[in-house]
């Protein structure tokens, strides 16, 4: 196994906007007994790096270190207790941190096999994203065909992939997003609303008059009060993410705080029959058997046609700050993806 000299990574080196961003060689590690070495083809940004960025995320690393939550890539050299992987395969993984980088190791029981006709940057936007629509759907919701489903954030790279994966699954989709987001998101199937223009309370109920099933809300504790009011007896609220933390002045825990005492509200309430059935739960993706199960899924899905991620952009692994920038402004629709070796002039 040939073990490459060098590598290119990306580098968060303290607290700040993106000037904190730098990008550094180093050698890559040759893999221990159950590690992987696999030179990424892409890798995603996320909200999670926009928090790690600023101090914001629950499990903050510690500074200066390589972000990058998920990657596709194709392994390289494998460690000595490395059975079910070769150089040569294609394999994507969730390591949470460390994906920016050309050179990656991961245990080998983090990794799921990429069919090899599916695009690097197409592949990789259902590992974090798609996973977490997916599970929010079909195993926090338990959604049914019939049933109609509230997506706040519809524009965004989990949002697109609740409402294709609901369409897909016979449910229907109101998703509220800003209007310049209207025109890429028409095809997908999804009931649009306009939360900046338009008052999403009364179009919801407009448009559901008994209230809907279920309703996937990552705005934060201020948006959770205006959803439980819209769900049908029986429904279910499911908060994952917190954009509040970013516009917050006090601790980073402070607004979990307050969607853990709704959640504690409600959950007392529930159980002495004070809200029709209706419950709140909090979710957050994790890195197990059952998301490896659901991303395979998945990547089968995106093989035979059925459902499609939207690439909003791919940038140079070098272009890091750019691709948080660009995160940050929140005018992509879709997913941003950095590809190692891509050339500026193709980005």
């Amino acid at each position: 196994m040939t073990i490459p000299t060098s590598g290119t990574e990306i580098v968060l080196t303290g607290l700040g906007g993106t000037e904190v961003v730098t990008t550094r060689r180093s050698a890559p590690p040759a893999p221990g007994p159950h590690g992987v070495l696999v030179r990424v083809e892409a890798a995603g940004v996320a909200f999670a790096e926009v928090q790690m960025l600023r101090g914001r995320y629950p499990a903050q690393p510690k500074f200066p270190f390589v972000p990058g939550y998920d990657l596709v890539g194709e392994v390289v050299a494998v460690g000595s207790a490395v059975t079910s992987w070769r150089p040569g395969q294609r394999v994507a993984a969730m390591p949470r941190t460390g994906a920016w980088a050309e050179y990656v190791e991961v245990r080998d029981s983090e990794l799921v096999s990429v069919p090899d006709d599916i695009d690097a940057a197409t592949a990789v936007s259902v590992v974090l994203n798609g996973v977490t629509a997916w599970q929010l759907l079909h195993r926090a919701a338990k959604v049914r065909r019939g049933q109609t489903v509230l997506v706040h954030g519809v524009g965004g790279g989990v949002g697109i992939l609740l409402a294709q994966l609901g369409v897909a699954a016979g449910v229907r989709v109101i998703g509220t997003a800003s209007a310049r987001r209207h025109e890429a998101l028409r095809g997908i199937g999804v009931e649009l609303i306009d939360h900046r223009t338009e008052d999403v309370g009364s179009r919801v109920v407009e448009l559901a008059p008994g209230g809907v099933d279920a309703i996937f809300d990552p705005l934060g504790p201020a948006s959770l009060d205006r959803s439980w009011r819209l769900l049908t007896p029986g429904g279910s609220l499911h908060a994952y993410g917190s954009s509040a933390t970013l516009h917050d002045d006090g601790p980073w825990w402070l607004p979990y705080l307050g969607l853990g005492r709704r959640l504690a509200g409600w959950e007392l309430a529930r159980l002495f029959g004070r809200t029709g059935g209706r419950r709140m739960r909090m979710y957050y993706v994790k890195p197990n058997a059952q998301f490896r199960t659901d991303l395979a899924e998945l990547l089968r899905m995106v093989a035979c046609g059925q459902l499609r991620p939207l690439v909003a952009r791919r940038l140079p692994l070098e272009s890091a700050a750019r691709a948080l920038d660009l995160h940050m402004a929140g005018t992509e629709t879709g997913r941003i993806v950095l590809v190692p070796g891509l050339s500026p002039d193709r980005a």
